[in-house]
């Protein structure tokens, strides 16, 4: 089973789409709920998911040929200290 947009969400998980142009290498957060009211809950948002809906609007505007855009997923780290947490009591016995 693949990972779908729903998952991200759930997870709380942040993504940003990157340019690949080197003379570029703009960076944007993405919207997931945006991206879910679009697509849907069921599509997936996995690289080859979600690469050819993107391309750099900074690029087109300066001519650049186009290159591929590519995606960072960061996880809701503060979420997973809390749950990790979340039972731990000091022992200072």
């Amino acid at each position: 089973m693949s990972k779908t947009l729903a998952d991200t969400l759930a997870a709380r998980e942040t993504m940003y789409v990157n340019c690949g142009h080197p003379a570029c290498c703009k960076m944007t957060k993405l919207d997931i709920q945006a991206l879910i009211d679009k697509l849907g809950l069921d599509h997936g948002s996995m690289h080859w998911d979600l690469v050819g809906l993107f391309g750099c609007s900074d690029c087109k505007a300066a001519s650049r040929d186009r290159r591929p855009v590519f995606f960072t997923c960061i996880p809701d780290y503060a979420g997973i200290q809390a749950r990790r947490n979340r039972d731990w009591k000091p022992n200072f016995g």
